[in-house]
């Protein structure tokens, strides 16, 4: 294994991968360990060549578009590279950074318009560790050893022919398949057998590339092609699993407010809750970062932070005074927070960046380019000085270790080779039983994934099934209710129907007439008279009571055609006055009780026809009497206006 890491990194200078006619070309800078070896300009081919040549731990990009148009090209590209050559991003995974933000915490700073500059910053941060590796494939690989030409329709010694280039993949698949065995690897083995030897034999190895011993290769007569096994989606780690540096503030008491802040001011976390114990916030904070710094917003710092600042071994801050409200609002005004406890701890942990941001700044400008700023930071804050920090750091890279020469070994004479051998022997017996301990593992696995399949189907129908029940019955309550009110009006129009057809046996006596029951003679009194029985032009309406009576109902009334009112005779002479009038004026016969022999029983009656027939021609003289009045009195009025018209006219002339 190298000491030193060799990085690849890479930046795009013309064309596009997008473009057939304009094929990208990039800037390559080619670094081992923090030198820089070479730059020059490539081609993407040129490019694979030098990657297959040099095989770097790390080909660095700032943004995987420069090398792929879409995620297929991707998963190509990365099946070209060498198996222990990995893709890093430099910008982030998922979520991504600009490149300037990136080199901004190495104290790095470039011209972003020069491409050999950002493939040399690329390499660079790549170097440090910044970035996430590109995962497309999963922990198992694909080896198939094939023919390298096609037999052709034959000759003369077209059987030999053939039989050569079968018996060598044959034996090829033999040389790949000692070597996994040699290697400890676990695989599945499928042939096809073929005249002379094999066409093709695939191995189905559960390992990642780089750890299948077995190289891609090309001969006269057989080829060997290593792919692995690709990731639903693409996956990114990142290089670095260092956690960041947090400036912590802390609000204990009943309800407690958690605020955390990177190094740079920026915040990570905010949060508050009544059942947040000691232990909650330390796990929290595990979750976040590292705490650098821990802050109260009083003076002396509460027994609570003390410990949890104690648990993180970090810096204590507090306050020279108890910070007042005032300052707590303004310092947090730029935030958003839910309560007073999550204010209090963000601006707790604001006041504490507040202090220390210029002596960051003054060590921006001292911090030599290529050292971690945060760790400097960190590091400068516990107490230790710049130069003693930038000297442990350049300390703590290893020096390149140069290889000592091969030493040769008189195998007939060195009784080491015997121990060895017999080591070699114990340990393949013991991957042996591995194996078999891991076949069997898996299939406990396949069978307890099996089974907790089959129960979350059961569990799904029967939820399912809940839920459709739960459906069911609703409906089933709805049309219950609606089957109730249907029972209800069905029950009422048999008994509107049994009065009808009553009413209508009564119609065809000839002595009686039968009479309608109203019990006001108001709107809802009609309104309940239409829709229990109806009525229908010629119908002799009885009234119950009057009171309450206006125009508007008369008016109604008239509407129906209703032969005649009849109202009870004591009823009519204590009346309105207004009321008989109106009934004139509508043309409809009120009449009485009395006067018609009418008899009520409940919402029916009868009245003689006879005394009907002599009170409707005795209401008719009265009526044509009132309208002969009425007309009267109209023309006298018309005459005594015409006259007094004309007095005026004449006074005027005089």
């Amino acid at each position: 294994m190298r000491d030193r890491l060799k990085v690849f990194g890479i930046d795009i200078i013309k064309g596009s991968v997008r473009l057939r006619s304009r094929r990208p070309m990039y800037a390559l800078v080619r670094m081992e360990g923090s030198q820089i070896e070479s730059e020059s300009e490539v081609s993407l081919f040129r490019l694979f060549r030098l990657l297959s040549a040099e095989q770097p731990d790390i080909l660095a990009v700032d943004s995987l578009q420069e090398i792929a148009a879409d995620q297929h090209e991707l998963f190509s590209f990365l099946q070209g590279l060498p198996p222990q050559t990995r893709l890093v991003q430099v910008t982030g995974g998922e979520r991504k950074e600009t490149l300037q933000k990136v080199a901004g915490r190495y104290n790095i700073s470039f011209n972003k318009f020069d491409p050999f500059a950002e493939a040399r910053t690329t390499a660079q941060v790549a170097t440090l560790g910044a970035g996430a590796e590109v995962i497309a494939f999963e922990n198992e690989s694909e080896v198939v050893v094939s023919r390298h030409r096609s037999p052709g329709k034959g000759g003369w010694s077209q059987n030999r022919y053939v039989r050569k280039m079968h018996g060598a993949v044959q034996f090829k698949g033999r040389e790949i398949e000692q070597a996994l065995v040699a290697a400890g690897l676990r695989y599945e083995k499928k042939e096809t057998r073929a005249f002379g030897g094999c066409s093709r034999v695939a191995f189905r190895v559960f390992a990642t590339r780089d750890q299948v011993p077995v190289s891609t290769y090309r001969g006269a007569d057989v080829q060997v092609r290593i792919s692995g096994k690709r990731l639903e989606r693409i996956r990114f780690r990142p290089l670095s699993v260092k956690p960041r540096y947090l400036i912590v503030g802390i609000d204990p008491g009943t309800t407690t407010g958690i605020a955390a802040l990177d190094l740079d001011g920026n915040l990570l976390h905010l949060a508050s809750s009544r059942q947040m114990n000691m232990s909650d916030v330390i796990e929290s904070l595990y979750k976040t970062g590292k705490p650098l710094v821990i802050a109260s917003d009083v003076e002396p710092m509460p027994f609570t932070v003390e410990k949890i600042r104690r648990a993180f071994a970090a810096v204590a801050f507090t306050p020279k005074q108890d910070t007042s409200v005032e300052t707590k609002m303004e310092l947090t005004a730029p935030f958003s927070y839910a309560n007073d406890h999550e204010r209090d701890a963000l601006s707790a942990a604001l006041d504490a960046y507040r202090q220390y941001r210029h002596r960051f700044q003054s060590l921006m400008k001292r911090i030599p380019p290529g050292h971690d700023l945060e760790e400097v930071r960190a590091r400068v804050i516990r107490g230790q000085s710049l130069d003693q920090v930038i000297g442990e750091m350049n300390a703590a890279v290893k020096p390149e270790v140069t290889p000592a020469p091969p030493v040769a070994v008189d195998e007939k004479h060195d009784e080491r080779v015997r121990v060895l051998d017999g080591m070699v022997k114990r340990l393949r017996t013991y991957i042996a039983e591995l194996q078999e301990e891991v076949k069997g593992k898996d299939y406990e696995i396949h069978r307890l994934s099996a089974r907790l399949r089959k129960v979350h189907t059961t569990r799904d129908a029967e939820l399912a099934k809940d839920t459709e029940v739960v459906k069911k019955d609703a409906v089933i309550q709805s049309l219950k209710k609606r089957l109730h009110k249907e029972e209800r009006h069905n029950r009422n129009l048999v008994k509107r129907l049994a009065r009808i057809r009553k009413f209508a046996e009564l119609s065809m006596d000839g002595d009686v007439v039968p009479v309608k029951v109203m019990e006001a003679l108001t709107k809802e009194g009609l309104r309940r008279l239409v829709d229990d029985v109806g009525i229908d032009e010629g119908d002799i309406v009885y009234v119950n009571r009057t009171d309450g009576w206006g125009r508007s109902v008369i008016k109604d009334l008239s509407e129906f055609n209703a032969r005649a009112i009849v109202v009870a005779e004591k009823i009519l002479n204590e009346s309105d006055p207004q009321l008989l009038p109106s009934f004139r004026e509508a043309a409809i016969p009120l009449l009485s009780d009395r006067e018609t022999s009418t008899q009520v029983r409940g919402k029916q009656g009868l009245c003689g026809k006879d005394a009907l027939d002599v009170a409707l021609h005795r209401w008719k003289e009265t009526q044509d009497k009132h309208e002969r009045e009425k007309k009267t009195e109209m023309i006298e009025h018309i005459f005594k206006e015409y006259k007094s018209e004309r007095g005026k006219e004449v006074r005027k002339s005089g």
